[in-house]
């Protein structure tokens, strides 16, 4: 029995940790739990810097005081928000057309429109005068701004300076092309016309400016644009009196030229539409 008794105290020891390991290895009796078919997932959490920011919506154009520069998002140009920009006409032009009542401006107020004019004096289709770019650049770079929304007529004069910078025909068309490119491309609902270079006429003196209102007159012709020659207008209309310096018109030569021209822009259909159609009576 001593033996025994030893025995067993020795082997004690052994037998609880065997009991210890086999307790402490995974439970084999206890099933794992199934998901239930009809529980939803349960979205991960976001943190706040996840979650979307709302952003304030920008202000319509239509909300902007007359005046106000609004960045057009179509062609990330900024553009001058007018008082009534449906019943104003815009005019692209030099030195002729930047006086007020000039003969362009007189011209084409006739019609019936309002008048937004850019330009500048000494910039052509090529031609610039060392502040401003020539037309398409000086649009391009924002030297000047068109106006928001679809104004109902858009008039681009000039070539005089592009005639006395001595560009060529290839220069001068190149541009025009671009021009009235993004012209049409911006205002797609807008009639465009152009006038051409004052000058004394090719048989009399014209020189290069009666062959530069000839080339834009090609070229509009290609593009299937409205113009008018003023090419030898001086002459033609006894202007020759009314200049102040040889290029430019004294006010009574505005004033002159500019009934000329509200005739020649009438002729072409380019009066100012009323703003509904009349109506017609069913028979």
């Amino acid at each position: 029995m001593r033996k025994a008794s030893a025995a067993f105290r020795l082997l004690a020891p052994l037998i609880a940790v065997g009991v210890l390991v086999v307790g402490c290895g995974p439970n084999q009796a206890t099933p794992q739990s199934t998901p239930s078919r009809s529980a939803a997932p349960v979205p991960a959490e976001t943190s706040a810097a996840d979650k979307p920011l709302r952003v304030a919506p920008a202000p319509s154009p239509l909300d902007l005081p007359v005046g106000s520069l609004y960045r057009n998002p179509a062609n990330n140009r900024d553009e001058v928000v007018l008082a009534d920009v449906r019943h104003t006409a815009v005019l692209i032009g030099d030195s002729q057309a930047m006086p007020k009542d000039s003969w362009p401006q007189r011209g084409i107020s006739a019609l019936g429109y309002k008048l937004h004019v850019v330009g500048m004096g000494g910039t052509g289709f090529v031609a610039s005068n060392g502040k401003t770019g020539n037309y398409i650049d000086a649009l391009q770079r924002g030297d000047w701004l068109l106006p928001y929304g679809d104004p109902p007529l858009i008039v681009v004069q000039g070539g005089g300076n592009d005639a006395s910078q001595k560009a060529t025909d290839a220069q001068i068309t190149s541009n025009a092309d671009r021009l009235l490119g993004a012209l049409k491309k911006r205002y797609p609902g807008a009639r465009l016309a152009m006038i051409g270079t004052l000058a004394r006429g090719a048989d009399n003196g014209g020189g290069r400016r009666s062959e530069v209102d000839a080339l834009l007159g090609r070229i509009a012709a290609k593009q299937a644009i409205p113009f008018v020659s003023a090419g030898d207008w001086l002459t033609r209309y006894d202007a020759v009196a009314d200049l102040q310096d040889g290029v430019h018109l004294k006010p009574s030569g505005h004033a002159k030229l500019g009934s000329v021209l509200a005739r020649e822009l009438t002729a072409l259909g380019l009066t100012a539409r009323p703003d509904t159609e009349p109506s017609v009576s069913p028979e």
